[in-house]
């Protein structure tokens, strides 16, 4: 009976170890991947990820993806959990800390946009990728990005649900948007204000969610540049453009200073006589999500639902 029960015991033992092993194995799948600055090939599952672009810190946050350390001082909001300890201040987004990141001995490091100046030095201490997103095609670029961080972490699964989720949404906002009227997007800064185009920053608005401009141009060539990086307007600009639809990043809230500033400069009687004041449809969308965070996961999740539920609002009160 005794020499039973040991032979059974062993049994499970060895049940368990294999699996622990496979497990192992599964842990340690070599992935390749592609960014914007070369190729890297990870031979396990990164576990001590330093990152210097927030996107990815908001699609990892989504995955439920931990990470070491980041420019700690950059993030407030949504992502304020991730501005003291236990997580590490890697520097800025700019200015990386070399030494701090050293010391943490990471085995991937991400940049993009801001931080990408910073790819060749970074790369020679740590396996390192640009996720950098850009111009046109930006929600392509969102997808390929976030899809990398999920094929990096094994979150795949999790990523084609979320994403089928955001995928739906902007089929419905452009279901209403091709039918809504024109619309403008601009920046608010310190008083003043910047408009932005269908090949800007913000551009995705137009190109992908389906809203026309009304910052058009009969030359092609000249069209793809109106407001590329924001061209500072005035009111009677708004005005004389009269869009239907006015959508407004406040970016003094996006940088965590005034609150409020964007809504308490649009408010006089020049912008209160534009179709978009008077239909209600001036939407100031979320200046972290827009503006600072951009191609995240839950950020252009959140980005599409807000653009998706002011166009219900509206249609629900005609």
């Amino acid at each position: 009976m005794i020499k039973n029960s040991w032979l059974v015991v062993c049994s499970v033992m060895t049940f368990l170890i294999w699996g622990q092993q496979a497990y192992g194995q599964d842990e340690t799948r070599s992935v390749s991947i592609e960014h914007a600055q070369g190729k890297l090939s990870l031979s396990e599952t990164p576990s001590r990820v330093v990152t210097f672009d927030l996107a990815s810190l908001d699609t990892l946050d989504a995955l439920n993806v931990n990470v070491l350390a980041l420019p700690t001082k950059s993030v407030h909001d949504r992502l304020a959990k991730y501005s003291g300890k236990p997580y590490v201040n890697a520097g800025s987004l700019f200015e990386p800390d070399y030494e701090t990141v050293a010391a943490l001995e990471p085995d991937l490091v991400i940049v993009a946009t801001r931080s990408s100046p910073s790819f060749k030095m970074l790369n020679s201490i740590a396996p390192t990728i640009d996720l950098s997103v850009w111009g046109e095609g930006f929600i392509e670029q969102f997808k390929d990005r976030s899809s990398t961080l999920a094929k990096i972490f094994a979150r795949q699964s999790l990523y084609e649900k979320r994403l089928k989720g955001i995928e739906h949404k902007i089929a419905q906002v452009r279901s209403f948007s091709k039918d809504a009227g024109k619309a403008l997007i601009i920046l608010t800064n310190g008083g003043k204000i910047s408009a932005y185009g269908p090949g800007s920053r913000f551009g995705w608005l137009h190109y992908e969610l389906g809203f026309s401009s009304v910052l058009t141009s009969d030359d092609p060539e000249q069209a793809s540049n109106i407001g590329t990086h924001g061209d500072p307007v005035s009111f009677e600009f708004i005005h004389e453009a009269n869009p239907a639809w006015l959508f407004v990043v406040d970016r003094d809230a996006a940088v965590g200073s005034a609150r409020g500033a964007a809504r308490a400069l649009l408010d006089n009687p020049i912008i209160k006589r534009t179709q978009a004041y008077q239909s209600g449809q001036i939407v100031y969308l979320n200046p972290m999500n827009w503006y600072v965070i951009a191609a995240g996961l839950n950020a252009v999740d959140e980005s599409v639902t807000e653009v998706l539920e002011a166009l219900q609002k509206s249609v629900s009160q005609k």
